[in-house]
């Protein structure tokens, strides 16, 4: 296209007096011009480096952009230097080192400008006094930045587009600080905006970054940005950085779409957001790290995660605030980790969570009040030494566990209620400790509260109802319990599991609601041996009794039942010592595989024989301690790539010299397992147990449908266990004589007729899921001592007959069936 004409009216006092010219360049027609003056630009191509010093209007033909264009050889295409009018060009620029426009001063007015260049930025706003209204301007500059703001500029930058940069978008730096509205940027290389620097700072309105090679937005070295209705997409790295000293408010905003971080910020960052959605991200929704590094974030939603890392990563010190937010599809949703390092939630929702909603390690602090936590594996997991915080008020629902404790972790958890898990309520093992005041428990598959040995752990004014396996699981020397009730549901009562060993505080006391309260026994005052529910909860604490295998066996054949269990274990027992004594007399001994799968319902003595078991290798030498470490899929499995193998590793080498004992093993690998990393542990099991075959001997055990599975899940899995010993559920008559070394152990009697109709009961008696074999029989047990207990309270003196005798009438109503 030719050069045009460039035509120049001159502004007067009034309209009769203008008058025009006509020049051939753009410079003889600027040379002529002055302030007020319009320069019309015939169509063409101009190849003249523009400078306006004066407030004259420069512009093409009316709607027809793009046929006037302004494309010098080298230099800058267009210097603005004063409050000009610029509209209706096209600017091309070939110069590296310099940028197509450039306002160096005053307050132009740029409007409907196309600038397709390759050089050093599309447009540039340099110095404190430039401060150009941009408008429907469109940037195009696949060697340099879009468009640049520094040195103290500023301006206002409406429905501009970036639509390709070989650097950053829109960048922002030396004090730099513009204003942009309904603006776009797209297929940057670099990042869609750069803010950086002391005193630069930038504020957005309704605009969109995506498609964008590198970062979506990017805030650093004490800079500071606001960005309103906006919206990140669609970014090849972080959707939004923070870096030393940032600072950032985000206000209904949009970031999705990002395969890595959709937000990250360091070095005391601090972002504050409201009314935000972040969606769809790689790897952490929120990730925020070193000390003095701040998140508040109120009525912000953060949800479907496409990879597997937690939505909020919080770690190195740095804290962060959640207030009426929700969190959801994610595979974790708060991970808090290292000393220094908070978490603040308030009145927020954690939901469809696939592993853990709220983990805390290393020291870290978690403080949730009023919160609400449903459909995640589980709620709440504090997990080591210094790790710990409140929980308050919260709700937790149809969960594997609602809250685990462990490894000296030490919350405190406060009015809190877990529903429908389909573990346990609250799960306290290794060491774990925590305190629970005013809990509630409904609806649990598992225990409400299963607290293992060595956990210091207190409870006050706890209750449970409707839990299958029973409202208090405890150790002989475990919790602190005071004023703490339940319904008696479940195979195993309340009152039952709790010991009446050694206690930090007051003894504990538990009761069902309804009966009357008088002193029932422990569980810790029953012989393990008698007790056929085999759960002693022993976790390593300290190498078995030195025993005899001849005691050790007579003690597994006190046992209720279990006649081919004791056979198995017996012949396994039998082959085992006499390879010992063909070893001692120089011949070959077959070699026996230790590992053992047992497979059965609860409560039919797994966990019993087990230790036994475990006792029975150790009186012959084959195992160093004989001591047992239980675990299940809890202490085995991790939330992230990597962990759950650490995990693997550290249940065994507890068990070391000993038996760890894998309960509801088929739980390693659901059959709708997904991602789950239920596997990796299995496959870490396999490899540990032909590394030490003879340090530790692995029992697997779970129900028998499921086992048979889970022994098909990896190929190694089958040939590492020797055979499999059944559990079969006790009959009638085995649960009345377990009813009856209770009541002798305590120091009651049955009285007439009440041995036929406890047979008659547990004939009677639904033996449906919540149905729990010896436990059932405990259950059954300690529910008669209390109906005796409130029938003989009423007596003014009772004779001892009267304080012993259990009668049919002792007998509690039979369970609906389930």
């Amino acid at each position: 296209m030719a050069q045009g004409t460039v035509q120049v009216t001159h502004g007067g006092a009034s309209r009769w007096r203008r008058r025009s010219g006509e020049y051939p360049t753009l410079a003889a027609a600027l040379a002529a011009a002055g302030d007020g003056d319009v320069l019309s630009i015939s169509p063409g191509t101009y190849r003249e480096n523009l400078v306006l010093d004066h407030a004259v209007t420069l512009r093409g033909p009316e709607g027809g952009l793009g046929s006037v264009r302004i494309a010098p050889p080298d230099g800058v295409a267009l210097t603005v230097r004063a409050s000009a009018v610029v509209q209706d060009l096209h600017l091309e620029g070939q110069d590296r080192a310099a940028p197509a426009l450039l306002v160096e001063d005053g307050a132009p007015e740029l409007t409907d400008l196309r600038v397709s260049t390759r050089s050093a930025a599309g447009i540039e706003v340099r110095g404190s006094g430039a401060r150009p209204l941009v408008r429907r301007c469109t940037v195009e500059n696949p060697s340099g930045v879009g468009i640049a703001v520094l040195d103290g500029g500023g301006g206002v930058f409406e429905e501009c587009e970036v639509v390709a940069a070989g650097q950053t978008g829109i960048s922002v730096r030396g004090g730099g600080r513009p204003r942009l509205e309904r603006c776009r940027v797209h297929h940057a290389t670099g990042a869609g905006i750069g803010v950086t620097g002391e005193g630069s700072g930038l504020e957005a309105l309704g605009c969109e970054v995506y498609e964008i090679k590198g970062s979506g937005v990017q805030v650093a070295a004490r800079a500071t940005a606001r960005l309103t209705d906006c919206s990140v997409h669609r970014t090849s790295a972080d959707g939004v950085t923070l870096d030393t000293d940032a600072v950032l408010t985000l206000a209904g905003c949009d970031i999705h779409d990002i395969p890595e971080n959709a937000v990250d910020l360091r070095s005391r960052s601090v972002l504050t957001l409201s009314r935000t959605t972040v969606r769809r991200f790689g790897r952490n929704g929120l990730s925020v790290w070193d000390p003095g590094t701040r998140v508040a974030a109120e009525s912000c939603e953060i949800h479907d995660s496409t990879g597997d890392y937690p939505a909020v990563w919080i770690s190195d010190g740095a804290t962060v605030s959640l207030d009426s937010c929700r969190v959801h599809d994610v595979p974790d949703a708060l991970f808090v980790l290292d000393r220094g390092s908070r978490v603040d939630v308030v009145d927020s929702d954690l939901s469809q969570v696939r592993n853990t909603a709220v983990s805390v390690s290393d020291g870290a602090t978690a403080q949730l009040d009023d919160c609400r936590i449903r459909e995640a594996a589980t709620g709440a997991w504090f997990r080591d030494h210094g790790s710990g915080g409140t929980l308050a008020n919260c709700t937790i629902d149809a969960v594997q566990t609602g809250v685990i404790v462990t490894k000296g972790a030490d919350p405190t958890v406060e009015r809190c209620t877990v529903t429908s898990a389909a573990e346990s309520g609250f799960y306290v093992s290794a060491g774990g400790r925590g305190s629970f005041t005013a809990c509630r428990v409904t609806g649990s598959a598992g225990f409400g509260f299963h607290i293992l040995d060595g956990c210091r752990t207190a409870l006050a004014r706890c209750h449970t109802e409707r839990c299958a396996r029973g409202g208090y699981e405890f150790p002989e020397d475990g919790p602190v319990a005071e004023d703490c009730t339940g319904d008696g549901s479940g195979v195993r009562p309340v009152a039952q599991a709790v010991s009446g060993g050694a206690f930090a505080g007051a003894r504990p006391e538990i009761r069902t609601v309804g009966a009357a309260q008088s002193p029932v026994p422990q569980a810790a005052e029953v012989p393990v041996a008698r007790s056929a529910d085999g759960r002693d909860g022993q976790d390593g604490g300290g190498p078995a009794a030195a025993r005899g295998s001849g005691e050790v066996l007579g003690q597994l054949d006190a046992l209720v039942g279990l006649d081919s269990v004791k056979r198995e274990v017996r012949a396994l027992t039998d082959m085992i010592e006499v390879g010992r004594r063909r070893q001692q007399a120089g011949l070959k001994a077959a070699s026996v595989r230790r590992h053992l799968v047992f497979t059965g319902s609860p409560g039919t003595g797994k966990t019993t024989v087990a230790r036994l078991y475990g006792e029975i290798l150790a009186s012959l030498g084959v195992l160093e301690r004989g001591h047992l470490v239980e675990v299940s899929r809890v202490d085995l499995v991790g939330e992230h790539i990597g962990s759950t193998a650490i995990r693997t590793q550290e249940a065994f080498d507890r068990a070391r010299g000993g038996v760890l004992f894998i309960d509801e093993a088929y739980a390693l690998a659901p059959e709708d397992s997904g991602r789950d990393f239920g596997r990796e542990a299995i496959d870490t099991l396999v490899k540990l147990m032909e590394d030490h075959r003879d340090a530790v001997v692995v029992i697997v055990a779970g129900y028998t449908a499921e086992m048979d599975r889970f022994l098909t899940v990896n190929p190694g899995v089958a040939s590492r266990f020797s055979r499999t010993i059944t559990f079969g559920d006790y009959g009638p008559e085995e649960l009345l004589r377990i009813v009856e070394q209770q009541a002798e152990e305590h120091e009651y009697r049955l009285g007439d007729g009440t041995g036929e109709a406890l047979l008659r009961y547990f004939t009677e008696l639904p033996k449906g899921p919540a149905f729990g074999n010896g436990r059932t029989a405990r259950q059954t047990f300690e529910s008669m001592v209390e109906r005796h207990a409130g029938r003989v309270a009423q007596l003014a003196e009772p004779s001892t007959d009267e304080l012993t005798l259990l009668f049919p009438a002792d007998l509690p109503p039979q369970p609906a069936p389930c």
